[in-house]
């Protein structure tokens, strides 16, 4: 060997291959090759301080905390039944609640069309003074501008 001092082998004892480029696990710090370096190969004793997921309410979208050795699913089952904020009535809002006022019209949108003349509320298709017969100004609107 030329250069012996280089690469570490794998901590892991079923492998202990020479890896010149280690990796070192950042929940137990020990070093392995490629093939050993998640968590679940290496059999990580400290993969829980790292590996951490929390799992959220479905129906409220709020994070559950859980115990170790808890069930996740038992866990959001029973924050479901007793302390979930869920509100049916807040699911169902009305996305389209901005009326044209256009008289005969009766399209509704979803952001607020306003009129810079006449301060109207109007759908797309209403929108241009011309197509409103807009009232607001004293000035003449043309075809053209």
């Amino acid at each position: 060997m030329e250069l012996p001092w280089l690469g570490q082998h794998c901590s892991e004892r079923t492998c202990k291959q020479l890896d010149f480029l280690p990796l070192k696990c950042d929940a137990c710090g020990e070093v392995f090759c490629k093939d050993h370096i998640r968590y679940d190969e290496h059999k990580c004793s400290s993969a829980y301080k790292k590996n951490v997921q929390v799992p959220v309410c479905p129906l409220c979208n709020a994070p559950i905390p859980v115990q170790k050795g808890e069930i996740p699913d038992i866990v959001v089952g029973a924050h479901m039944d007793k302390d979930c904020k869920y509100n049916p009535a807040q699911q169902k809002q009305k996305i389209f609640t901005n009326k044209c006022t256009k008289p005969g019209c009766k399209r509704k949108e979803m952001m607020k069309v306003v009129c810079e003349q006449c301060g109207g509320s109007f759908c797309i298709k209403h929108r241009h003074p011309l197509d409103h017969e807009c009232r607001g100004s004293s000035q003449p609107i043309s075809k053209a501008g």
